[in-house]
């Protein structure tokens, strides 16, 4: 059964979700000032991965808002690059950028453009367009998958610094089923490392208790992601809780782990096929 899907209310909860989410990573930020740079990633410390948050507000408003501009001379790569590869400097750079724009100080950036950008795509229909050139020539998203990927931006990465600076972080279940049906349904097919998945020929049932269901269609170095059950019978079924998707997409958490405590289930006619989609599908 294709399962009901309403995009207005679903854009409404998320725009809600940014904000209050938004909100928790600048209360974070604030409270944990004076702590040092503890390791949050392996290659960056607590306030770096403020200041990626910042860069990623500044490059979204800059999208939407005329207030907002950015010297894309800086930050985007000299030649084409795979998306990983592109990504990596991408972020570096904005880092760098940023850091010289607000100091180290990240919260009061984030509080002010998070506003902005709500404030500005109100009234913007969820479908329409948004200039995203940090991934590369050609891809422009909506205003509902930006809204979800900011969503994400500060759900995942609010979760690094609580666990840097040993604070409390909780990512709400409703909030990662958002991130899934607004952000993930474009992101996935945007991250596709096209060498791995060449010669792929799957399809993939991915049921999120509580929703969304999606169907992931690999072949010959493309990903189609869609909410209608296509004709043709999946391959395997993936089961999982929306957070744990989250932690394993992301790669905070190991899929191995998420598996052994029932958490993240395969099932269908080739259920040893499930673990592809985290090999063809690098986290975002």
């Amino acid at each position: 059964m294709t399962e009901r899907h309403d995009p207005i209310a679903e854009h409404r909860r998320t725009r809600a979700a940014l904000a209050e989410t938004a909100d928790r990573l600048v209360r974070l930020l604030r409270d944990t000032r004076g702590l040092g740079s503890p390791r949050a990633l392996p290659a960056w410390s607590a306030p770096d991965v403020g200041a990626h948050v910042a860069a990623v507000f500044l490059v979204y408003c800059s999208s939407v808002s005329p207030e907002e501009t950015v010297d894309w001379d800086r930050i985007l790569p000299e030649a084409e690059l795979p998306f990983g590869p592109r990504m990596a400097v991408v972020n570096g750079r904005a880092v760098t950028m940023i850091k010289e724009q607000i100091g180290g100080d990240s919260a009061d950036f984030i509080a002010e453009r998070a506003d902005r950008f709500l404030r500005v795509t109100a009234d913007l229909d969820l479908e329409a367009p948004v200039a995203t050139p940090w991934y590369g020539p050609d891809p422009a998203l909506t205003v509902a998958a930006s809204t979800g990927l900011l969503l994400s931006e500060c759900l995942m990465h609010g979760l690094d610094i609580a666990r840097a600076t040993g604070r409390p972080w909780r990512i709400d279940p409703d909030h990662a089923r958002l991130v899934i049906g607004q952000a993930l349904t474009t992101m996935m097919p945007l991250a596709l490392d096209r060498v791995a998945a060449r010669d792929a020929d799957l399809l993939l049932d991915l049921a999120v208790r509580g929703g969304p269901r999606l169907y992931l269609t690999f072949r010959d170095a493309t990903l189609t992601v869609t909410r209608d059950a296509p004709p043709r019978t999946p391959d395997c079924r993936v089961s999982t809780d929306p957070v744990t998707f989250l932690m394993v997409a992301f790669h905070r958490t190991p899929q191995w782990r998420a598996i052994a405590l029932g958490r993240l289930r395969a099932s269908g006619r080739r259920p040893w096929l499930a673990p592809r989609l985290t090999r063809y599908v690098p986290a975002p």
